[in-house]
């Protein structure tokens, strides 16, 4: 090995063994990364990049893998080079953690949720660095400080639970980095976050490969965060390499096929530029399909047109709702987070307004407030004509035929050991809206609609892919043909062909059954492609609100501002995450009981097109 490798990965193979016999998750690919060096491997779900980050950090082991073949010689230093292969797990438990450190894309799953953030903070500290108590909580509050988390001396006594997404992904990046590692692992670090929160964590990762010399191994299906992170590109396909080269090559050169579909996939910013409607996503090799969608599109377009004469489905007037902070004993109420503040807007059929901001902006918790999954406190939910806060709870199961939700993560929300057939045929026998045979047609049917061979009916979630189980949910949320759907972050977690697939369905099918959309996302190239309307927002409240075009070519706002600047670009030659990107930190929406919200007033720029004062 030479010197200047950090690592050298040679001809690694891991297998899995499962009951249908030996898997290959990763089949036969070298790379070595240097001191200071950031290598992104970039591919779709199951492509085998993550496999091969667990290899080094010898974790697929704990999956069911084995290294069959090859090795993967690390750098230690003063200590010299060892296999990783081959070190025994005492060893490899000192490198774990210390000289390589790991942010994995789940936070959830990889925070212990009994012990408090501030004790699993200080563990690798004590562990390693051989730290005192006192010495570990302070330097764990500095970290807190650089991943920018508001209050970290609060967090630090806080569960996993207590925290937001994207609190929660910061809080893994800092115990990642809390021992200064030569290696940095980064498995999807950022597909959970918003794009201000994205940039500063690829800025302060960046920093740390600057000031420390820390290499990276990113892993991403995000092409616009390679463009922004990457020195050297692998890309990867089922378990093989398919192209490797310095970024700039691989952007501007690409020579394989599937390097031009995974670029021609990325929905880029500004690409909706002077066009008043959303238009699908362009996917290489399947124009037909384009044509089809294109076609839906426009029917859609036209439904628009018409939208003016056409009363709003969901009106929302004044919506406030508040999550009590309780303390003591008796647990009484000390404060309130102020989740959703004096919100109002108007979606008619066919339409999508799209709610975009950060995370623990309340985006999430106005979608299930006018679900009524969460109470809110006050204000007004118009659905066709039925005021939805008023409903008693057999009224408001009756009503919840007509506004389904897609959620984020459909691993959560699909239960693990029901086939699909009776998960997607549920909300139908639950309304008794079908039986026997009637309702298997209509769950194939809806199969068909999502693009799901039927094949697929008696298997269990497990045996899906991300973006197969997504359109399970999505199917199962137009079974009851609903007039509303609110898709939670659907897309946040899916490969960028894979997203441009679901996204296309979701279009198509909104053009089809003239279904309203309430689409929230961080994803501002995404909410530009699929918008009517789109509404920003910033604690709890709506800061800008109007048509997705005077919106985006016009942001009047300054948060407005800020989230677009943060935008990562799709292009190694404009580089945002240098010091130009200036974020000012984020309030706290704690209030005491006591504060008095002032109403929300806005200013009407331009036709429909609102910006708070």
């Amino acid at each position: 090995m030479l010197d200047s490798h950090l690592i050298d990965v040679k001809n690694l193979r891991v297998e899995f063994e499962t009951n249908s016999g030996i898997v290959i998750g990763v089949e036969d690919i070298s790379f070595s990364i240097d001191p200071g060096e950031t290598l992104c491997v970039v591919g779709e779900s199951g492509s085998g990049k993550s496999v091969s980050s667990l290899s080094i950090m010898r974790l697929v082991e704990f999956g069911g893998g084995e290294i069959t073949e090859g090795s993967l010689e690390f750098n230690r230093g003063v200590e010299g080079e060892v296999d990783l292969a081959k070190v025994d797990p005492a060893d490899m438990r000192s490198i774990r953690g210390n000289e390589i450190g790991m942010i994995f894309q789940e936070p959830m799953t990889s925070l212990n949720p009994v012990f408090t953030v501030g004790k699993q903070l200080t563990e690798g500290l004590i562990l390693h660095k051989g730290l005192s108590k006192s010495e570990a909580n302070k330097r764990a509050i500095e970290i807190l400080k650089d991943v920018r988390i508001p209050e970290p001396e609060r967090r630090m006594t806080q569960y996993p639970h207590e925290l937001s997404g994207g609190m929660r992904q910061r809080v893994v990046i800092a115990i990642a980095m809390a021992c200064e590692p030569k290696l940095l692992i980064c498995d999807e670090p950022t597909t959970a976050l918003d794009v201000t929160i994205q940039a500063e964590i690829l800025a302060l990762i960046d920093r740390l490969k600057r000031e420390h010399g820390t290499a990276v191994l990113f892993i991403t299906h995000d092409m616009a965060v390679v463009a922004q992170m990457a020195d050297r590109v692998i890309v990867m396909y089922r378990g093989n390499m398919m192209e490797e080269g310095p970024v700039e090559q691989i952007f501007e050169n690409p020579q394989h096929d599937y390097t031009k579909s995974l670029l021609a996939a990325v929905p880029k910013l500004g690409e909706m530029t002077g066009k008043a409607f959303p238009e699908p996503m362009r996917i290489l090799g399947d124009e037909d399909k384009y044509e089809v969608v294109m076609a839906a599109a426009k029917a859609k377009q036209e439904i628009a047109a018409k939208a003016g004469e056409v009363p709003p489905l969901l009106k929302v007037k004044n919506l406030t709702t508040r999550f009590p902070v309780k303390k003591g004993l008796l647990r009484r109420t000390v404060a309130n987070v102020h989740a959703v503040e004096d919100v109002s807007f108007e979606l008619k059929p066919g339409e999508t307004l799209s709610l975009v901001g950060e995370s623990g902006c309340g985006k999430s918790s106005c979608g299930r407030s006018i679900l009524r999954l969460v109470e809110p406190q006050s204000g007004e939910v118009n659905l066709g004509g039925v005021d939805i806060l008023a409903l008693s709870p057999t009224e408001l199961r009756k009503a919840r035929r007509d506004m389904q939700m897609v959620f984020q993560d459909p691993f959560a929300s699909l239960n693990p050991q029901v086939r699909l057939i009776d998960q997607v045929a549920e909300p139908m026998r639950n309304y008794n809206l079908a039986s026997g045979s009637e309702v298997n047609d209509r769950v194939a049917s809806l199969f068909d609609r999502v693009e799901l061979p039927r094949s697929f009916l008696k298997r269990y979630p497990h045996e899906l892919s991300g973006g197969q189980r997504q359109r399970i949910a999505i199917a199962r949320a137009l079974a009851l043909n609903p007039k509303l759907v609110v898709a939670d972050e659907a897309v946040s977690a899916l490969d960028v062909s894979v997203q441009a697939q679901v996204l296309n369905l979701l279009m198509e099918l909104q053009a089809d059954l003239g279904i309203a959309m309430l689409f929230i996302s961080h994803d501002m190239a995404v909410v530009e492609r699929v918008s009517h309307q789109t509404a920003v927002m910033y604690l709890g409240r709506i800061v800008e609100i109007g048509p997705r075009q005077a919106v985006f070519e016009n942001p009047q706002h300054s948060y407005t501002k800020s989230l677009m600047s943060a935008v990562p670009v799709a292009d190694p030659r404009q580089k945002k995450i240098a010091s130009d990107l200036k974020f000012k930190p984020i309030p706290s929406p704690i209030f005491p009981v006591s504060h008095e919200a002032a109403p929300s007033v806005y200013t009407e720029v331009s036709k429909g097109h609102f910006v708070l004062q």
